[in-house]
């Protein structure tokens, strides 16, 4: 459903405050960037409990019940899992994975609100939910009538509103402080093949593994935690993250001259992560016009394009990591990717 509009997880609640008291909304996402939980908080948040029913594990007479024969006339009895007496909120997650017939059996209760002689009381909300097909996750076709019963959007990931969701969950520090650092590292395009990927759940279940171990974890520990969770280009580069706080490099020592690039062998892994952090920094404070640079903007382009140059001494592939785009795409301004050439040749001749 890639023409259904776009919402981050901050304007879902209100969007669905207004929408889904008079019409049933579907939402679309990646696996792991919370649509369960946000509805089930949307629920709690209007005062109505919420009834989860599961598609990949439904059959039709799950939904519109069994016969039976009541003054010698037959009648399907809905089950009591939907037949309630008072408005609540029914979630239908993972709708697109059942099956052609479990997607009959929802056409009247979403467009009708009813099931054979029961109807949803009146202020019942209905919202649906799913996967999409290039989340290599189970899925199938919605039918063309479910489609049309339905308000379709998309939910995508916001760092900025994980990360104020993070504050008042228990998030794990070095989580909330790793995020806050490469906030790109949040989310990950599902895999083909089976391999871990980030999500913001995955995320969070780093944090509870890592309050599980208290201070002790090792950083062999948190490789392994790491490893299991995240995607492994993710998972290295937090490892880093959690070396480079036990020995205290820190990008901003570094730019004032009070540290200098780390150098050992074995602390490459730590010199990639805080490359990687000196390009953040810069694509998030250098602006795309030149003419737009302050004193203090051009003071920092001056000193870490010196950095650069005494990074490509070090390695000169992690100097070319510089100008190279993020995973989500964003580049440095062309203006400062023209300096840094004309600063290393060596940059311009490997782009």
């Amino acid at each position: 459903m890639q023409s259904a509009p776009s919402l981050t997880p901050s304007q879902l609640a209100p969007f669905l405050l207004n929408v889904a008291p008079v019409l049933p909304v579907f939402i679309w996402g990646p696996p792991g960037i919370g649509k369960s939980a946000l509805v089930r908080e949307f629920a709690e948040s209007v005062g109505l409990s919420c009834i989860s029913l599961l598609g990949s594990q439904l059959a039709p007479e799950d939904i519109i019940g069994v016969p039976q024969i009541v003054d010698g006339k037959s009648r399907f009895c809905p089950p009591t899992t939907i037949a309630q007496d008072k408005p609540y909120c029914l979630f239908l997650d993972e709708l697109n994975a059942c099956s052609q017939e479990v997607q009959k059996a929802f056409y009247s209760l979403i467009l009708d609100r009813r099931i054979g002689e029961y109807e949803l009381p009146p202020g019942t909300i209905v919202i649906g939910a799913g996967n999409r097909a290039e989340d290599a996750a189970i899925t199938r076709p919605l039918s063309s009538a479910l489609i049309n019963r339905l308000l379709h959007v998309q939910l995508r990931v916001s760092a900025k509103d994980w990360l104020n969701w993070a504050g008042s969950a228990d998030i794990h520090e070095l989580v909330v402080s790793y995020i806050g650092n490469r906030s790109d590292h949040l989310w990950s395009k599902p895999p083909k093949h089976e391999e871990t990927f980030s999500t913001p759940r995955a995320w969070e279940m780093l944090s509870r593994a890592l309050h599980s171990y208290g201070s002790s974890a090792t950083v062999e520990e948190i490789r392994t935690i790491s490893t299991g969770l995240l995607t492994p280009s993710h998972a290295q580069q937090f490892v880093a993250f959690v070396k480079l706080r036990e020995r205290a490099h820190d990008l901003s020592a570094i730019i004032k001259g009070d540290a200098s690039w780390p150098e050992k062998p074995e602390e490459r892994d730590i010199l990639y992560f805080l490359t990687q952090q000196l390009r953040d920094r810069l694509i998030k404070e250098l602006p795309e016009d030149e003419s737009k640079v302050r004193r203090e903007t051009r003071e920092l382009a001056n000193r870490c394009k010196e950095l650069i140059v005494l990074l490509a001494r070090v390695s000169t592939e992690l100097a070319q990591l510089v100008v190279t785009e993020t995973e989500g795409g964003a580049t440095l301004p062309a203006w400062y990717t023209i300096e840094l050439a004309r600063a290393l040749p060596r940059l311009a001749m490997q782009r």
